[in-house]
């Protein structure tokens, strides 16, 4: 019987449908006990995991049978699909699947940085009243949504943002500016740096390679129009963060939401500690009850078909 390694949290009905036909070793704790999971490893033939399992030349060097790995989400840093692919291992993304729940927090947490109303609870529970300082925070209608790569989850965002008022630019250097996808979904093909000049609110939605390492630095950050915002959904090495950390506290920019970082978890005595109007969530953009269902069960059927298909 073939056996499925989960390192990583997943949906249970996903895990319950992988069940019939195959030894399923689920132990989701195996993310940060590497020496358990590399000992599950030499019988595996699919290996299914998040984004913090590191599936490297080590991994791969105990893991002989291997023959599948499956990634709940669509980011593949954490794999080496090089290697993978010499030693005849397919690896599955979940693409698309979680561009829904990214999408939705890429717009809201742009009108709530615009707005710039929503960090004081404390202080009004305190009975503080900053009601004048508070009142002025900005509508996203009308503002102009800065789209750094314009992949399924950047379209969907678009879409979202047109539907608050927003006007959309999107660069993307993978598209030519008369590609058709343009036309359809209304926004409007720019170069990077007048995306950063016109754009009120800016949203990353890159892979992190060697091209896209710190693309938003000191110089990138400094170009961005005076009071906008910034998200990053996509991988923290694409944001300088002591850069940004420094472009907050001076004030260019208006605020901030970092979903991703350079290390995660984030170590204590980071640069992003006790920055101004910084919002920071855990790597949690694309997880959401619905997104985890789809995600889970995509991969679950996807990695069975493997299977079977090299029967």
């Amino acid at each position: 019987m073939k056996r499925i390694c989960i390192s990583e949290f997943m949906d249970p009905a996903a895990v319950q449908a992988l069940t019939p036909g195959f030894d399923v070793r689920y132990e989701p704790g195996w993310v940060d006990q590497r020496p358990a999971l590399l000992d599950a490893l030499p019988e595996a033939d699919a290996l299914i995991v998040r984004n913090r399992t590191q599936v490297d030349a080590a991994l791969l060097e105990r893991s002989p049978a291997l023959r599948v790995v499956g990634r709940l989400g669509v980011g593949l840093d954490n794999i080496d699909v090089g290697a993978c692919r010499e030693r005849g291992i397919q690896v599955i993304p979940a693409v698309g699947a979680n561009a829904r729940s990214v999408a939705e927090y890429v717009v809201t947490t742009a009108a709530m940085l615009l707005r710039g109303a929503y960090l004081a609870s404390e202080q009004v529970a305190a009975g503080a009243w900053p009601r004048a300082r508070l009142s002025e925070g900005r509508e996203a209608l009308g503002k102009t949504l800065g789209l750094i790569g314009y992949g399924d989850i950047g379209r969907q965002t678009a879409a979202l943002a047109q539907a608050f008022g927003m006007q959309v630019v999107a660069y993307d250097p993978m598209l030519s500016p008369d590609d058709p996808v343009w036309a359809s979904t209304g926004a409007t093909c720019v170069s990077l740096e007048t995306l950063l000049e016109q754009s009120d609110a800016v949203s990353l939605h890159v892979p992190l390679v060697a091209a896209t390492r710190h693309l938003i630095e000191v110089g990138r950050l400094a170009a961005m129009k005076s009071g906008a915002v910034l998200i990053n959904t996509a991988r923290g090495g694409v944001v300088d963060e002591s850069a940004l950390a420094d472009a907050l506290r001076a004030g260019h920019l208006a605020g901030a939401a970092l979903d991703v970082f350079e290390a995660e978890p984030l170590s204590a005595g980071s640069p992003l500690a006790g920055v101004p109007n910084l919002l920071l969530t855990p790597h949690i953009g694309g997880v959401t009850r619905e997104a985890n269902a789809r995600v889970s069960m995509l991969i679950a059927r996807q990695v069975r078909q493997a299977l079977e298909e090299q029967a």
